[in-house]
């Protein structure tokens, strides 16, 4: 009996001692969730070329409303995320990394801890560093938005603390898919209402550990493109007017980034207006949208209850190549092309906590496909970002080769792309998990 009584105790004790090893390994798993939060006005004070529309020959006329850059960066156990939202139009493969080798090298970031990000804002300044081919005004531009994007992460890396964080979802009716079935079966831009459209607004609550509102993330899935090429006004467009909504709304030193969905055939139900119209009280098409996607954050916002501390992170970054269009499936609105088989997809793809993805992608994803990657994720909350981390052209599903239309013409991929990339993105996520 004493024998057995000895055998029970032991095995009791050693019980408790891998109960309670367990204990401080998943307390160690899940650590203090450290975010910082920064913002910078990057509007241009000169005249510049804006992005966007080719049949724009002459320099921008005034300000509308400024951008911003806007950069959240995130640490637990020495892990790191820093992301960044710029109300711009897009980031060349080759500004992108000379932006992102200045940020490595001076914070010390791995390439699975950086996004780089613009909101696709058809009214921002086309920017680069090729004096070659673009305006002067502009690539001074380009060199001075380099050194404040550095300040923005500086700043939000400085600024990190602990906090709590907490996701939630609202819908929105801001994006129309795009692709318009005329009455001779071609397709054309135009408003397809009863098209394919991701109406989900997903946000990242953070807080301080006392619940005192600090930023939100959110994420929606449309084209910044309610002004057209006539409109010369420098804008963020419905995104940009979102992010400085919601900010207005939860206070003053709130800081709220957006990040541009799958939208490659989805644009604001409004769109290519040539101007703000105020007439007679006639409120803007581009103000109301922005207001519209704005005011619903803030609902998704406060309805989010549930914050808790710590989260563990964890990050991952890969370029796959997919294959390439061949010359004799181009037509004349498909740029010219070198002789490469295949074209890179950048991913980058991290995670908060159990229940908090974000992935990103440097093309212009069709819609399906962004809704696939969310249906088939292991999270709860899987956040979308495109137009991130480079360039490399729109991202369209194979079913919608056959029907033509302006982004199927201006695609580089081949048919059977968006299956490679799924597929990619699936596996990085579940390897996240």
């Amino acid at each position: 009996m004493k024998i057995r009584s000895i055998l029970l105790f032991v095995l009791a004790l050693s019980v408790f001692f891998i109960a309670a090893g367990q204990s401080d390994k998943q307390s160690l798993k899940t650590g203090v969730l450290r975010a910082g939060i920064a913002k910078a006005d990057i509007t241009p004070d000169i005249p510049v070329m804006l992005y966007g529309y080719a049949s724009r020959k002459t320099p921008s006329e005034g300000i509308h409303d400024h951008l911003y850059a806007r950069a959240v960066a995130f640490e637990n156990g020495g892990k790191k995320i820093v992301m960044v939202s710029t109300d711009l139009g897009s980031y060349t493969d080759t500004l992108y990394s000379v932006i992102k080798k200045s940020v490595m090298e001076k914070f010390g970031l791995k390439d699975s801890e950086f996004f780089l990000a613009a909101i696709h804002s058809h009214s921002s300044p086309v920017i680069s560093l090729d004096v070659n081919k673009l305006h002067i005004n502009n690539v001074q531009y380009t060199r001075v938005l380099q050194q404040k994007i550095l300040t923005v992460v500086g700043d939000a890396l400085k600024n990190l603390r602990p906090v709590n964080t907490g996701a939630g979802k609202g819908y929105s009716p801001v994006g129309s898919n795009r692709r318009e079935t005329t009455s001779d079966g071609s397709v054309t831009l135009g408003r397809n209402p009863y098209g394919v459209t991701d109406k989900e607004v997903l946000v990242l609550k953070i807080t301080d550990t006392d619940g005192k509102p600090v930023g939100a993330i959110f994420d929606y899935a449309t084209h910044a493109t309610s002004l057209g090429p006539d409109n010369m006004m420098i804008s963020g467009d419905v995104l940009g007017i979102s992010e400085q909504f919601v900010e207005q709304i939860l206070g003053k030193d709130f800081v709220s980034p957006v990040f541009a969905g799958a939208s490659g055939n989805i644009d604001p139900w409004y769109r290519i207006l040539p101007s703000f119209n105020t007439e007679n009280g006639w409120i803007p098409e581009t103000v109301l949208l922005g207001t519209l996607l704005g005011e619903e954050v803030v609902h998704v916002f406060m309805d989010i209850k549930n914050t808790l501390p710590g989260g563990e992170i964890s990050s991952a970054f890969e370029i796959i190549q997919c294959p390439r269009k061949s010359l004799d499936e181009k037509d004349e609105e498909l740029p010219a092309l070198d002789q490469q088989k295949t074209v890179p997809v950048t991913i980058t793809a991290a995670h908060i906590g159990n229940d908090v993805a974000f992935i990103s992608f440097n093309v212009e994803m069709l819609t399906e496909i962004g809704m696939a990657i969310k249906a088939g994720s292991p999270f709860r909350h899987t956040f979308i970002i495109t137009h991130c981390n480079g360039s490399s052209g729109y991202l369209p599903p194979a079913a919608l080769y056959k029907e033509g239309g302006y982004e199927i013409n201006s695609t580089h991929f081949a048919i059977g792309a968006d299956d490679i990339v799924i597929k990619k993105a699936l596996r990085m996520l579940y390897d996240l998990k």
